[in-house]
This record gives structure tokens, C-alpha cells and sequence, in this order.
């Protein structure tokens, strides 16, 4: 397969995988060795290259909600602004705590252990789809940011900073997490991606840290055209796919959503449990 599609293609598995129950990084990691034959240096180096575009789909669609967020950061933000600088700030702040000190922890842990997490996680979602599917009205969620307290921020930090473990979904644990709370899914899935845009600068710095992969000098054999081909995909994909899910939170399809992203979930663990694959 020529290198151009190489770029085509991992840029439409990450802009698609990273908004799922799934592993971006570990998909991205399948498709570059088994489809297009690089080494695992390779195939993990360039996962992280493909944050970047992840990270730019997530500013863009929200750039608005960045914009407010900003300016509230310097003093001049509307009250929304605001209320987004606290959940940013607090939820981000935890996040680096827990993940650190989980990323540092588990560096030598395989084996089932690994696929466990995305098992339990799938099971929620799909209780939580059954819950709204059948609670006939007792189990609404239709709390919104201003309805947060402090103490429900930091869990939902401490939440996002499991994903750390290798194999756990980021969007899928703090999408699960909110629902749990009683955030109705549209600002749920909204909040999760907003929160995406801090922790992903700092989730690959702390992996290239700890890793020790040097992430351009690993890969020899991609173009940097290439790479940037990679990640304007991911972006394009990216953001249709952050709309498109957006839309259906807020319709009355979310229960069909909610059984779909924890069927994924289940799947996603059990390979993990059956190859070993995990990132």
C-alpha cells in the first residue's frame, strides 16, 4: 500500500476512534502494523502525532466555547465563560494527578488486567442505556454545567485520569461517569470532548516522557507529508464525527446509542484480553 494512503487511512481511524469506547491510540497502532507493516516505534509514534488532530478538531468545533474561556481567563469572560474555566481547570487539574501517578504505576502490567476496565466500562453504558430506556421517566438526566458541584468536578477529573491505564477509553469513561451523575447526554458528550482539549497536551507529553520513544526519530520510513496528510484527515473526520455524535445524544436515540458505544466497549476489552493488545 503506498504511503499516501497509509495517511488516509490512520487519519480516518483516529478521527473516528478517539470519540468512541475505544482505544484510538491502540486502533491506530493495529492498523499501522498489520495494514501497512511498520514496527511498533513507528506505529506508536506516529499515534501520537495523530493527537495533534485530535486536539485541532476538538478546539474547532468548540472554538467558540474556547473563545469564552479565554477571555474569561483573562477577566473578560460572560458567565458561561466562566463556569467552562472552572470545569476546565478543576476536572484537568485532577486528571494530571491521577494519570501521572496511574501512566507511572501500570507501565509493567499486561495481561487480562488490561482489558478488564473497558469490560466494566461497556457494562455501564449499556446499564445506562437501560435506565433510560426503561426507567419510564425515573432515571432522566438533565443536569447541565451550571448544576455541577465541586466535589462532582474533581470526581469526573479523577475519572478521566483512570483513562491513563492502557486500553481504558478517555471519551467513553467520562461520557459513562456524566450520565451516571445525571448530565443529560448532549452536555455530556459536549463536556467530554471540551475536557479532551487540555488533558490531550499533556497526555502526550507524559507518555513521551515515560515512554522513552523519541516520536520523530522513530519514524524513518513515513514522509512528514504524509504525517500531515494523517492529521488533516483526522481532523476533517474528527470534526463530522464530534457533530454527528452531538446530534444523536440530544435526539431520542440515545439509549441506541448508549447499548452501541458499550457493545464497542465490551468488544474493545475483550480482544485486549484475548491478544494482549493494549496502548
Amino acid at each position: 500500500m503506498s504511503s499516501w494512503l497509509l495517511g488516509i487511512v490512520l487519519g480516518i481511524v483516529q478521527g473516528v476512534s478517539e470519540w468512541l469506547p475505544v482505544s484510538s491510540k491502540t486502533q491506530v497502532i493495529i492498523a499501522s502494523t498489520y495494514l501497512f507493516g511498520l514496527n511498533f516505534n513507528e506505529a506508536y509514534a506516529l499515534g501520537l502525532f495523530l493527537e495533534a488532530g485530535t486536539f485541532i478538531a476538538a478546539a474547532y468545533y468548540f472554538r467558540h466555547e474556547v473563545w469564552k474561556v479565554l477571555l474569561a481567563l483573562v477577566g473578560k469572560g460572560d458567565e458561561e465563560g466562566r463556569m467552562l474555566l472552572k470545569f476546565l481547570l478543576v476536572v484537568t487539574v485532577f486528571t494530571g494527578l491521577v494519570g501521572v501517578a496511574l501512566y507511572a504505576t501500570v507501565q509493567s502490567v499486561s495481561g487480562p488486567a488490561l482489558g478488564l476496565p473497558m469490560i466494566i466500562l461497556g457494562c455501564i453504558l449499556i446499564g445506562d442505556g437501560l435506565l433510560i430506556t426503561y426507567a419510564k421517566g425515573r432515571y432522566v438526566p438533565t443536569k447541565g454545567l451550571r448544576d455541577l458541584s465541586l466535589k462532582e468536578l474533581v470526581l469526573l477529573g479523577v475519572v478521566q485520569g483512570v483513562s491513563a491505564l492502557p486500553g481504558v477509553s478517555r471519551s467513553g469513561i467520562t461520557v459513562s461517569a456524566m450520565l451516571l451523575l445525571g448530565i443529560n447526554p448532549k452536555d455530556a458528550f459536549k463536556l467530554s470532548f471540551l475536557a479532551l482539549i487540555p488533558a490531550s497536551i499533556g497526555a502526550a507529553g507524559v507518555t513521551v516522557l515515560f515512554s522513552g520513544v523519541s516520536v520523530t526519530g522513530a519514524i524513518v520510513s513515513i514522509t512528514p507529508q504524509v504525517i500531515v496528510l494523517a492529521v488533516l484527515v483526522s481532523v476533517v473526520i474528527g470534526v463530522a464525527f464530534i457533530g454527528l455524535l452531538l446530534r444523536v445524544a440530544g435526539s431520542r436515540r440515545i439509549a441506541l446509542l448508549t447499548f452501541a458505544l458499550g457493545a464497542l466497549a465490551l468488544a474493545s476489552g475483550i480482544v485486549s484480553i484475548l491478544t494482549g493488545v493494549s496502548g
